[in-house]
C-alpha cells in the first residue's frame, strides 16, 4: 500500500498543472487541427458513396496509415518534452522511495496522458463528422464498399473484407488506439532516458530521430528513394513492418491472414521489449543521476 501511495502521489505530482499548461493546450489545439484536415479523407469517402458511416470509422480511416501517426507522434513529441518532470521537490521524491517505483509512476504517467490524448483525437474526429455518422457498432456500407474496391487502398484506408469479418468498429478503433499507446509509452521512454542523460535538447532529438526513422521505413517512401514499383516492394514491405516502430503502431500494417507481416500481439510484445530496454537504461542513469541538475546548481 505504500507503495501504491508514492507511485501515486509522483503520477499527480505529474499532472499538477496539466491542464493549465500552455505547451498541453497547443498540444491539443493542433491535434484539433491535424484531425480538420485529415479527417476530410473520410468525408470525402462518405460524399462518394452519398452513404453514411458508424461512428468510429473516421477515426479508423483518419490513423490507418504511417503517415498520419507520423503527424500524431510529432505532436507527442511536444506533449511529452518535459520528461521528467524537474524540480527542486523531485530529489526529495528519489530519496524517499525506490528509484524503480518513480521509473513505474513515470510510466503510468505516459500511459494516461497518450490515453487521454488520443481519447481526444477519437472524440474529435467524430464529432467532426457527426452529420454522416451512426452509433451502432457494426461496419457501414461505406466500408464496405471501400473493403470492395479499389478506393480504400488509394486512399490509405485500413477496410478490407478480412478485417470487417474479424473484428467491429469499436473493436478495430480500440486496436488502433492501443498500437498508438505503446508507441506513445516508447517514444515517452526514450525522451525520458536521453532528457535525463544529455538534456532536454537531445531528447526533442531522439523523439525526432525515433519518428523520422520510421518514415524513413514506410514502403511507399522507400519505393520513392529506392525508384521500386509496387509490385517489387513486396519482400521490402514485409522487413519494414517488422523492423519499423511505426509500422508496428499502423493497423493496416499488420498480418490479416495473408501477408507475412506481425500480428497484433507481436507488435505489443516488440514494443514491450523496446520499453523494457529503454526502462532498463533509464534506471542504470537514475542510479548515477547528478541531483544539482534538478535545482540548476
Amino acid at each position: 500500500m505504500e507503495a501504491a501511495r508514492q507511485v501515486a502521489a509522483v503520477v499527480r505530482w505529474n499532472f499538477q498543472g496539466f491542464f493549465k499548461n500552455p505547451r498541453v493546450i497547443i498540444t491539443f489545439l493542433f491535434s484539433f487541427v491535424l484531425c480538420f484536415f485529415l479527417s476530410s479523407r473520410a468525408m470525402r469517402v462518405a460524399e462518394y458513396y452519398e452513404s453514411s458511416m458508424q461512428a468510429f470509422e473516421p477515426f479508423i480511416w483518419t490513423f490507418g496509415d504511417a503517415t498520419s501517426i507520423l503527424l500524431c507522434s510529432l505532436l507527442l513529441i511536444l506533449l511529452f518534452i518535459d520528461l521528467p518532470k524537474l524540480s527542486p521537490f523531485t530529489p526529495y521524491m528519489l530519496l524517499r522511495m525506490k528509484k524503480r517505483r518513480w521509473l513505474l509512476a513515470q510510466f503510468l504517467y505516459i500511459f494516461l496522458a497518450a490515453g487521454l490524448y488520443m481519447g481526444y483525437v477519437l472524440l474529435v474526429t467524430s464529432l467532426l463528422c457527426m452529420q454522416k455518422t451512426f452509433v451502432g457498432n457494426i461496419w457501414s456500407k461505406t466500408a464496405a464498399l471501400l473493403a470492395y474496391s479499389t478506393m480504400g487502398k488509394d486512399l490509405s484506408v485500413p477496410s478490407s473484407v478480412k478485417v470487417m469479418e474479424s473484428t467491429s468498429p469499436v473493436g478495430c478503433s480500440l486496436q488502433i488506439v492501443l498500437l498508438l499507446v505503446c508507441y506513445a509509452l516508447t517514444l515517452g521512454f526514450l525522451m525520458l532516458l536521453f532528457q535525463m542523460k544529455a538534456g532536454k535538447k537531445a531528447a526533442v532529438g531522439a523523439g525526432l530521430c525515433y519518428s523520422l526513422f520510421g518514415f524513413l521505413l514506410d514502403p511507399k517512401v522507400l519505393a520513392q528513394i529506392l525508384g521500386k514499383e509496387e509490385y517489387e516492394m513486396f519482400l521490402i514491405r514485409r522487413i519494414t513492418g517488422w523492423v519499423s516502430p511505426l509500422n508496428h503502431a499502423t493497423y493496416g500494417m499488420h498480418d490479416f491472414g495473408y501477408d507475412v507481416l506481425p500480428s497484433m500481439g507481436q507488435s505489443c510484445m516488440i514494443f514491450l521489449g523496446i520499453l523494457l530496454i529503454l526502462a532498463g537504461g533509464s534506471f542504470f542513469i537514475l542510479k548515477k543521476y547528478n541531483f544539482s541538475s534538478f535545482t540548476g546548481e
